[in-house]
């Protein structure tokens, strides 16, 4: 029996999605622009929101301002569907701005990967909905999501 973990390149099966999904949303949660950029193509391809962004360098540069702004980011994301070298996800983060306002943020994104599995076009779309310190729902330490925490499907999101 082997415990070799599964390669996660397409065509992707429903297994190898969620845990690519996965592996994406512990990058984010890193908030280590560096690391999160290497998940993605040299020429990768990117609408985030209103901005678009080319290439690892633009990327890096993209989330450091992003982590500069939005403050104690946690973000948990949920396989939608996936199809081939493709996977559509659905997301919340929370954080707050440096007048303590806290924000969830809602969206979709679709991804497309290379035959090595390495993302090279990312679209988000994105909803930001202020919410106050008590309404927060994710308050586990910054970095990964535990293993436990519900995700969020469980959490009525």
């Amino acid at each position: 029996m082997s415990t070799t973990a599964p390669a996660l390149v397409p065509p992707f099966t429903r297994e190898t999605a969620i845990l690519k999904v996965r592996k994406a949303e512990d990058g984010w949660n890193s908030r280590n622009p560096e690391q999160v950029a290497l998940a993605y193509t040299l020429d990768s391809v990117w609408r985030n929101r209103a901005e678009f962004v080319t290439g690892r360098d633009e990327i890096v540069q993209f989330l450091t301002r992003k982590w500069q702004r939005e403050l104690e980011y946690r973000l948990i994301k949920e396989l939608w569907a996936f199809d081939g070298n493709r996977i559509a996800v659905r997301f919340a983060y929370e954080f707050h701005d440096d007048t303590g306002q806290w924000y969830r943020s809602y969206g979709n994104e679709n991804w497309e990967f290379n035959a090595e599995g390495i993302m090279h076009h990312r679209h988000a779309s994105i909803n930001d909905l202020r919410i106050t310190e008590s309404e927060r729902l994710y308050h586990w330490p910054q970095g990964r999501r535990p293993d436990h925490h519900p995700g969020l499907s469980e959490l009525g999101l």
